[in-house]
């Protein structure tokens, strides 16, 4: 027998309803129709509004609150399906795969003008998108110019999580052992070269796994999927001609839904065949051992200050959603118009709701947050000692197993990289790692004090939180590729069209001798060596490497620094790299299998610079070009480390010796070796100074050193020996 609650009880313009389920908030496919849930604690009126698919008008608009027609007798009778802030209702036999959806408001305050302050900007002739909405249409293609007429820009979908996972389950890998992989998901295959068979989309990503798993990665963070106007801000630049989009997506339209733009599927304008199309990527990254974060962005959102367009949250409820000044200007700490107000109940709800749906509906593995101090900033602007969002986060049931890195830094001046409110979940961006590490690796003077800190895994940031709360990198989407870093003096933006005065200023690069592109064999020879140092150095530290997609084989930018505006093969991942730089491929490979193999460099505590479990050595120790005798005096460029391998203890066991040399100076220096225990020998893992095969050894196949007591570093090199 039917449940009696699937009956409707009023009906309007031939359209069944009943009063609705306010939880949970959006579009739900309940017996017999859509349950639809939307919050406004100011609107004083709402509409429902129902497109058929890409209609540009709606074949009903139902109001929440009005006359209605009794269910059985036809008797006129004044209904409100509302409920406390939410208006809510649920309309019978309708098809959710064809229908698309919006809501009109009104409230106090009248229809802001467009550039003015308004504490409240409701317009009840302008179609509101669902902030919940989990398929967006309207950019269905990327790139397909939209009809700019339409009233309706962006549409809600309603979709069915009904996604067979089968047997496939979550990596859960721990967090010391992450190496963490940046993609662009349109980028990362979007040149033809790429081989793949819908270039630029998660399908295509599919294809490229074998690739992945080659290169020793397993964990890729996917850079904003959330639906996103690439059309936001486009503009030609007026020298080239080229058509300047929104490629990066810092510009959320709505946080449940994946960029139709990013799937093959998405022409088909079936919002399930989208989220179907990403979830098949997650379960064949997970089945072959690799976890997926996204890179989310709950600062802001694409309505930009008061002169942007009405999209949602601004026309729903404007004064929650956003963090307003006392007249009604937007406070602008992500430097994009606006900023989202967080830790309001109802947003911080909403944040928490949409993780949630990722990590459940989707299988995520993990979140790095977009300028993530805003998230710890109260309704005035104020960082809070205490933000209630990001303890939510960190002791939420369902994200309980989620990895939480955080942006530790805004666009409003906070910066707190090594104090963000962890709550003994949170990792972070250490951006004094990336700063650090450039200025070492270009030889200036000063620098090995802080290399220390930082090959440790902070300790001098991180002490109480072990070495994960350290997210390693030297290069990632924002700035120069690490080809750049090595290539460029300085940022080279004209192509942005912004007089090159966009992006920042303080690379700390070096272009070894020239500007850009050279023929010269000695200053190619030595960007390459650069590339090696990093990634060596990086993949020998404590705390989680993260690597830029195409650093492997020498992607460049041409000295572009902030190419989010590109959907240019200046973006794009030119794959016939690969095989010209397969040295470069092999050299990243080799690393990241080298710290695969080794506990030693994924300790999840700190070193102590002692020796605690009686081997007769410190579990680290410093050494220069004299054995035990460092060198930290201001002019130094040679610092090298030893790691006791007893000391490894974490699964059981203990690792073999490891010994890092590290010389940046533009000279050639003897160091001297500390002698090893047990009858071992120094073996020779890496040594950049070499050409190619011999600058590094798989695993376990490393050659004898010749001398056993010193070992010669060439000018600008790296070395890694193992003790075994």
């Amino acid at each position: 027998m039917e449940r009696i609650d699937t009956y409707p009880t009023h009906s309007f313009e031939g359209y069944k309803l009943r009063f609705g389920r306010p939880s949970p908030f959006g579009a739900t496919v309940v017996p017999g129709g859509i349950n639809f849930s939307i919050f406004s604690r100011n609107a004083t009126y709402c509409v429902l509004v129902l497109f058929e698919k890409g209609a540009k008008k709606p074949f009903v608009e139902i109001p929440f609150r009005g006359m209605f027609e009794k269910v059985g007798t036809r008797e006129p009778v004044w209904s409100d399906f509302r409920i406390g802030n939410v208006w809510t209702i649920t309309v019978f036999d309708i098809d959710y795969e064809s229908v698309e959806y919006a809501f009109r408001m009104d409230g106090p305050g009248g229809k802001a003008q467009r550039g003015a302050p308004a504490y409240h900007r409701f317009d009840p002739t302008t179609f509101l998108l669902d902030p919940y909405a989990k398929a967006i249409g309207g950019r269905d293609v990327w790139g397909k110019q939209p009809d700019w007429s339409e009233p309706y820009q962006h549409r809600g979908r309603i979709i069915y999580d009904d996604f067979d996972w089968e047997s496939s389950t979550r990596p859960e890998i721990p967090m010391e052992d992450l190496v963490i992989y940046e993609m662009h998901v349109r980028g990362f295959t979007r040149d033809p070269s790429s081989g793949v068979r819908h270039p630029g989309t998660f399908s295509a990503i599919r294809e490229k796994i074998p690739y992945l798993k080659s290169l020793g990665v397993n964990c890729v963070e996917l850079m904003p999927i959330y639906e996103f106007d690439e059309f936001e801000n486009s503009r030609l630049n007026e020298e080239t001609g080229e058509l300047l989009m929104n490629y990066w997506g810092y510009s959320t339209i709505g946080f449940f839904a994946p960029k139709a733009g990013f799937a093959a599927t998405g022409k088909s304008g079936d919002g399930t065949m989208v989220a179907d199309e990403l979830k098949s990527l997650v379960k064949e990254l997970h089945d072959n051992g690799i976890e997926v974060m996204l890179d989310v962005v709950f600062n802001h959102t694409a309505e930009g200050n008061e002169h942007g367009s009405t999209i949602s949250f601004r026309g729903i409820d404007n004064s929650t959603y956003y963090i307003l000044t006392p007249d009604g200007y937007y406070y602008n700490f992500s430097g994009t118009g606006n900023t989202l107000n967080c830790n309001n109940p109802i947003v911080r709800s909403m944040v928490l709701d949409a993780l949630r749906y990722w990590a459940a509906e989707y299988h995520i593995d993990g979140f790095r947050f977009d300028l993530a101090a805003i998230l710890g900033r109260d309704q005035w602007g104020a960082p809070m000692a205490n933000p209630p969002l990001l303890e939510a986060l960190a002791y939420d049931p369902i994200l309980g197993k989620c990895k939480l890195i955080a942006e530790a830094w805004d666009a409003g001046g906070l910066y707190q990289v090594g104090s963000f409110p962890a709550y003994g979940r949170w990792a972070e961006w250490n951006g004094k790692y990336r700063d650090g590490m450039r200025k070492f690796l270009k030889g200036e003077p000063g620098t090995v004090g802080d290399i220390a800190q930082r090959v440790q895994g902070s300790p001098d940031l991180y002490l109480a939180r072990g070495t994960t709360a350290s997210i390693n990198f030297i290069t990632c989407h924002d700035g120069f590729t690490l080809m750049d870093l090595v290539s460029y003096d300085g940022k080279h933006n004209e192509a942005n069209g912004e007089n090159n005065n966009d992006g920042g200023n303080d690379n700390d690069s070096w272009n070894g001798g020239a500007e850009g592109p050279t023929d010269n064999p000695e200053i190619r020879a030595l960007r390459r060596r650069q590339i090696k140092n990093a990634v060596t150095i990086m993949m020998a530290s404590q705390g989680v490497p993260m690597i830029l997609m195409g650093d492997e084989f020498g992607h460049s930018q041409s000295g572009n620094n902030n190419a989010y505006c590109h959907d240019t093969p200046l973006s794009w991942l030119d794959w016939a790299q690969a095989e010209t730089n397969e040295d470069l491929v092999r050299f990243f490979s080799n690393r990241i299998a080298f710290r695969h193999e080794h506990p030693a460099l994924r300790r999840r505590e700190h070193p102590t610079n002692r020796d605690i479990v009686g081997s007769g050595y410190a579990d680290i120790s410093w050494h220069g070009t004299r054995a035990w005798n460092a060198d930290w005096s201001p002019f130094s460029r040679t610092l090298a480390f030893l790691l006791c391998g007893k000391h490894a203890v974490r699964r059981g066991g203990s690792d073999d010796y490891i010994y890092v040399a590290m010389n940046t100076h533009w000279e050639d220096h003897e160091f001297e070796l500390p002698g090893l225990p047990d009858s071992r020998q120094w073996r020779v893992s890496a040594n950049t100074a070499m050409p190619s095969p011999e600058d590094c050894f798989d695993p376990g196949a490393e050659p004898l050193a010749a001398n056993q007591s010193s070992f010669l570093v060439g000018a600008r090199s790296v070395v890694v020996l193992v003790g075994r």
